[in-house]
């Protein structure tokens, strides 16, 4: 569905601002960011809620982003950085919030040169996701699956519900074999909600960047967290990560 470009920044809003708060957001908040009356803002919130995009808990007034919504606030993102189909990146094209995700990528290119093996190298680079990120870190080392941060990951206030944690470990348990036979063939593959290959009631995101490693052509290197997260952080560093990863594993 075609937006206008006040439904798509006020959409754009609500997930951002749900990432940093964790609670849903109202017309108050968002009538203040756009200068407009709060129902003008009601108004537009109503069309997104009928497209699909956003909705409304029930406990509360204000409105939290659909799994569609973020599939096409990610899409929107990727397009106009290219994340998503080309091979080769430079750091400058891809979508970061300014300082902070720039002080990430630094760490990653420390972490990655800082070691001599392959195996320790995608070691520390996972290690480095989920302290970027607090989410769950995964990467594939041959035919094993690296995974690290796991309590960091059930720390999110979505975990408190563990019927989400059981799918979050049937998606773990099985996500393995589901790599080596689907391969997921672009630099940047998000999987987002029920769009998961298993676990599709766990409500989290997969974000992985394939590359090329000692191992094998299709090594792939990411991050697991709650569909609430900062998306455009997230995915510069994963696919930063990937393509670090190859340039260093290659040349070693």
């Amino acid at each position: 569905m075609i937006l206008t470009k006040r439904q798509e920044g006020i959409l754009f809003a609500i997930i951002e601002e749900y990432a940093e708060v964790a609670t849903p957001v109202g017309s108050v908040t968002l009538a203040k960011l756009f200068k407009i009356s709060s129902a003008t803002i009601r108004s537009e919130m109503a069309q997104l809620e009928a497209m699909g995009y956003i909705a409304q808990p029930h406990t509360s007034a204000g409105r939290v982003p659909t799994d569609a919504g973020y599939r096409y606030y990610v899409n929107t993102i990727a397009e106009q950085s290219e994340l998503f189909n080309n091979p080769k990146i430079s750091p400058e094209a891809l979508p970061h919030d300014n300082a902070s995700s720039e002080r990430g990528m630094r760490v990653l290119e420390v972490r990655i040169a800082s070691q001599t093996r392959a195996d320790s190298a995608i070691r520390g680079a996972v290690d480095s996701l989920v302290e970027l990120t607090d989410n769950l870190g995964l990467a594939t080392i041959g035919d094993q699956l690296y995974i690290s941060g796991i309590a960091r990951l059930f720390t999110q206030p979505e975990f408190l519900d563990t019927q989400r944690v059981r799918a979050v470990a049937k998606l773990l348990d099985n996500l393995e074999p589901w790599l080596r036979e689907a391969a997921p063939g672009q630099p940047l593959n998000i999987f987002i909600g029920q769009e998961n290959p298993i676990g599709k009631t766990s409500q989290v995101s997969l974000i992985i960047s394939r590359f090329r490693s000692p191992y094998s052509d299709k090594s792939y290197i990411g991050t697991l967290g709650p569909t609430r997260q900062n998306y455009s952080r997230v995915m510069s560093l994963v696919r930063y990560a990937g393509d670090m990863l190859e340039a260093a594993l290659m040349l070693k």
